[in-house]
């Protein structure tokens, strides 16, 4: 039986109800690589929908980086459409809607449309546009120049629902601050993106897509999140097509109680589930992990146990391919100041699994690319 492969609309549905409307956010990210149409040199990039506060909102967006905002504690409130690129010149380009021009179906399945942007479950449409001199006379967009568009099919192949913590009576009564569920840790995109006037293909077989949201009052600090789909076996020398793993959480405040260092963690490794998720107490979740710098690079190792069996994780990413991604808390805080963010990760997992005595064996070693990482903790 399924244990985290399970997929459900209902999460990918918008939850900026209740006290969330006046004080919260929810976002869906979409992660992918592209050829070049020309060339066919890769490029990886992202999507992101990011609601903020609709219960606040007119016809104009409100930022809450303006210095007058911030000064006199006005909450932001937007749909803001963050998309990008990392790599060599990685950018993050942003355009802000007022409530007013924005339509979102708050059930599932969900949908966003604003003006020529739009998101759904199965297909994602839309442009960012911003000059070098816009984004000089405005760092409250906090973010930088550039182009890009996209026309792309989405199909969300395997699900990390990640069980209780996301469930409906945590939800009901908004018990954590920042709740995860991943609908599409493997997910197949296909179409176009244009950057900057260069037209990039995006096909399923090699885009090592990923597709999660999340959504709550604030973020956690410390942030941290590990996906891939690109995997390949050092034992058997092949790529492991049917499989994917991702890792996700710091510090989650639930009920206004902190609970440090948790992760939650799946690996689908060829059909076969493996947890590693501190809301299921019966797996017996202990987890150790780390993020270091070094003037190059920024690097994560995160081990696990459960009574699933055992995961080693190294994971490492080069500073210049990187971005230091933007946001800003619905309170109008802008306290990750150095939220670490890449899709170009490189790394060496092992995983092992339990033999019928219990005993802990390694299952596979394997080397991962492509893989979209994070890590960030709040600055005052």
């Amino acid at each position: 039986m399924k244990r985290f492969n399970i997929h459900d609309p209902s999460r990918d549905a918008c939850m900026l109800r209740g006290p969330l409307r006046n004080e919260g956010y929810d976002w869906w990210w979409h992660s992918f690589t592209g050829h070049n149409a020309q060339t066919g040199e890769e490029r990886s990039f992202f999507i992101e929908y990011f609601l903020c506060n609709p219960g606040l909102g007119g016809s104009t967006p409100i930022l809450g980086q303006l210095p007058a905002n911030r000064k006199h504690g006005v909450k932001p409130s937007y749909l803001m459409v963050k998309a990008g690129c990392w790599g060599e010149g990685a950018k993050q380009i942003h355009r802000f809607f007022g409530w007013k021009h924005v339509t979102v179906c708050m059930d599932a399945p969900y949908s966003i449309i604003a003006d020529d942007c739009f998101a759904s479950d199965c297909l994602l449409e839309g442009s960012v546009s911003l000059s070098e001199e816009e984004c000089a006379a405005h760092p409250e967009y906090m973010c930088s120049p550039g182009e890009m568009s996209w026309n792309l099919s989405v199909d969300k192949q395997i699900a990390f629902n990640v069980g209780y913590g996301a469930g409906k009576p945590f939800r009901a009564v908004n018990a954590f601050q920042m709740y995860w569920h991943a609908e599409g840790m493997k997910t197949a995109f296909d179409g176009e993106v244009t950057l900057d006037g260069v037209k990039y293909i995006v096909d399923r077989d090699t885009c090592f897509g990923y597709a999660d949201k999340n959504w709550g009052s604030s973020f956690t600090s410390p942030w941290l999140w590990l996906s891939s789909c690109d995997i390949y076996s050092n034992f058997s020398g092949k790529k492991l097509k049917n499989s994917v793993f991702d890792i996700g959480g710091g510090r989650p405040v639930v009920g206004g109680v902190p609970l440090d260092r948790k992760l939650l963690s799946a690996f689908w490794y060829e059909g076969h589930e493996f947890e590693f998720n501190f809301s299921k107490p019966y797996l017996f979740t202990q987890t150790r992990f780390d993020c270091t710098e070094t003037d190059e690079e920024v690097i994560w190792h995160v081990a696990q146990t459960s009574a699933d069996g055992k995961i080693d994780c190294r994971i490492r990413c080069r500073k210049s391919e990187m971005l230091l991604m933007n946001y800003e808390a619905p309170d109008g805080s802008k306290w990750h100041n150095r939220l670490w963010n890449g899709g170009t990760g490189t790394g060496r997992i092992k995983l092992y699994a339990c033999d019928d005595n219990a005993k802990l064996y390694l299952l596979d070693d394997m080397n991962a690319a492509h893989v979209g990482c994070e890590y960030g903790e709040f600055t005052r």
